[in-house]
């Protein structure tokens, strides 16, 4: 059977962001020890189910050997990540914003303060938002007092540097 062609999407070919903190590195590498300790027993299962016969009636053996191929997956995900990681280093310089500063910006009266960090990292409930969000790119580089104004969809907002850490 020959697998179907597909026209890569929007975002088949944009570089992906290694930069993580120290503790997200930490906690990869542990996830890493923990699908490593499974793949014995996993694979015992598939020799066990194996010893089954015919392949491709076996459904148990079918179900065990694409856990295993997940497990794999996931182990290389994992290397990958490791391997070509920028572990962001915490800043002493506040003068200009980088990656790894908390920003504290002004909108008018309400004051939001925001940790720029890499892609694999954000979540903006919590005020962690990626270098590489519109935000995000407007901020770095930029110092104390500066104003940015940022276009989302039909508004734009401008924003002031009040803090930097």
């Amino acid at each position: 059977m020959q697998t179907p062609y597909r026209k890569p999407g929007k975002t088949a070919h944009l570089p992906q962001d290694t930069h993580i903190t120290e503790a997200r590195a930490f906690e990869i590498k542990e996830k890493l020890k923990s699908l490593k300790k499974t793949i014995p027993k996993l694979a015992a299962e598939v020799a066990l189910l194996a010893e089954g016969g015919d392949f491709s009636e076996n459904a148990g053996y079918q179900a065990a050997k694409g856990r295993l191929r997940a497990v794999h997956q996931k182990i290389l995900t994992c290397e990958s990540q490791l391997r070509w990681a920028i572990i962001i280093k915490p800043q002493k310089q506040t003068d200009a914003v980088c990656v790894g500063h908390k920003v504290t910006v002004a909108d008018g009266q309400k004051q939001k303060t925001y940790l720029i960090l890499g892609s694999m990292e954000t979540d903006p409930q919590k005020g962690i938002i990626s270098q590489n969000s519109p935000l995000g790119i407007k901020l770095i580089g930029r110092c104390v007092g500066d104003v940015i104004k940022l276009k989302l969809k039909d508004k734009e907002t401008e924003y002031k540097i009040v803090k930097i850490e």
